[in-house]
């Protein structure tokens, strides 16, 4: 089929609740490192990743081997039986998790699995029930995960007791009207009255991102985490920490967002980078917690040995090529360039972030930040008319959002800039 046939077809094929960037979806044909090509022919910088997934290149060779050797010696048998790739990868996990104390894992297919794996943790270990999450929160596509996320654009209809939402440090938008840091982390703070007056007062756990991811990468303050993290121990919850998107380095310097935090959570959650496209999911925890779910559980594609196969290449990849390292390197490239691209375009309201994890929130007034949903999905189509992909996101999806491969150079970063740089005078030319 031809692009048109393909587009069609999944007009007719799938559900129509499936997100799509553009009016006229891009049919992507094939890809290599951090490139893409169209069904035309047409290649474009991906600054996305397939959301914040392809975390070392898409087609990595390195990955891909592991990939091929395992397909051709195990590829399924379930949770049911103890597999070599399954068990070295959950080692893999615990020599990096954060201060080493991480280290039984329990693998799914999804981050969304992910997170409900560590919500019913969190109900077993400490025999609570109510879950703090955090408004502009994302934790999934499931009724829990819906749930738990705290954006109306993406709940649906997921209603569930025992859930309540804690204002979130988007300091660009501050829910007191305060300024960092004479605001004193209010937002912080706020989540022990939230605990006394909102649940019974003695919670299962608390959810968070260290960076939100679809609510617009929304980066907290310093000291954020250390409050709240103390606040929910004292009412009796864990501390589980989301890194679906923020893992394996992509933050810069760390191999976990939370880690620039200096907390070290009970539990925490992976997906999307640690299987650089193939489907995974874990939670992590340290081990009095993970021996807490004492019910019988299975997977039945959690811990595939060609996907655990994949995953332990991609940490060893991430480590032996020193990702870490070009990401905070790389990262403060790009955010040095993005920031100059605010000084000379006001529509740039905000730019925030950690790493080769960067957003540029749009604004139709710099000083009154009204939200600017629609440039955004018209700097979008600029964009991808200059050959680069990037993604949105944020309650009023006025949030460009950047994170291409760990992997990618400063002359990558360049190339990008000056699309966006091409993106953004067309549009402010038609402005006029």
């Amino acid at each position: 089929m031809d692009r048109g046939e393909l587009i069609l077809a999944g007009r007719e094929f799938l559900f129509p609740a499936v997100f799509h960037y553009f009016d006229e979806p891009l049919v992507i044909e094939r890809a290599k490192d951090q490139f893409v090509w169209d069904a035309d022919g047409r290649r474009y910088l991906d600054f996305f990743g397939g959301i914040v997934t392809v975390s070392v290149g898409h087609l990595n060779e390195r990955v891909n081997r592991a990939i091929h050797r395992q397909t051709d010696r195990l590829q399924h048998v379930s949770t049911l039986f103890a597999t070599e790739p399954q068990i070295a990868l959950a080692k893999r996990i615990a020599e990096v998790s954060p201060a080493g104390k991480l280290t039984k894992s329990f693998f799914t297919n999804s981050g969304t699995e992910a997170n409900e794996t560590a919500v019913q943790l969190a109900r077993c270990y400490t025999g609570n029930t109510e879950i703090v999450a955090l408004r502009h929160g994302y934790h999934g596509r499931t009724a829990a995960g819906r749930a738990l996320s705290g954006q109306n654009t993406w709940r649906g209809p997921a209603a569930q007791s025992g859930i309540v939402h804690a204002h979130n440090a988007y300091c660009y938008r501050c829910p007191f009207a305060k300024t960092y840091p004479q605001c004193d982390l209010q937002c912080a703070r706020d989540v022990k009255e939230l605990i006394e007056t909102a649940t019974s007062g003695e919670i299962a756990g608390f959810i968070a991102e260290p960076i939100q991811g679809v609510g617009g990468f929304i980066t907290p303050p310093k000291e954020y985490f250390q409050i709240v993290a103390e606040i929910v121990r004292d009412h009796g919850g864990i501390f589980i920490s989301d890194e679906v998107q923020t893992a394996w380095g992509r933050t810069g310097g760390k191999w976990f967002g939370i880690e620039h935090y200096d907390v070290v959570p009970e539990a925490m959650t992976l997906a999307k980078g640690l299987g650089n496209g193939m489907p995974i999911g874990a939670t992590t925890a340290r081990p009095e917690v993970a021996d807490a779910l004492d019910y019988l559980t299975l997977s039945t594609f959690g811990g595939n040995p060609v996907t655990a196969a994949a995953a332990k290449a991609v940490i060893d990849f991430v480590e032996d090529e020193n990702l870490l390292a070009n990401c905070a390197v790389v990262g403060g490239y790009l955010r040095e360039g993005l920031s100059a691209l605010q000084q000379r375009y006001p529509i740039i309201g905000d730019v925030r972030g950690m790493g080769l994890m960067q957003a540029l929130e749009l604004v139709r007034d710099p000083v009154t930040k009204e939200p600017a949903p629609r440039e955004t999905a018209a700097l979008m189509e600029n964009a991808r008319r200059q050959g680069l992909l990037i993604g949105k996101g944020g309650l009023y999806g006025n949030v460009i959002r950047i994170s291409p491969p760990m992997n990618v150079s400063k002359s990558d970063v360049d190339e990008f800039l000056a699309g966006m740089n091409s993106a953004l005078a067309d549009q402010a030319a038609a402005a006029g």
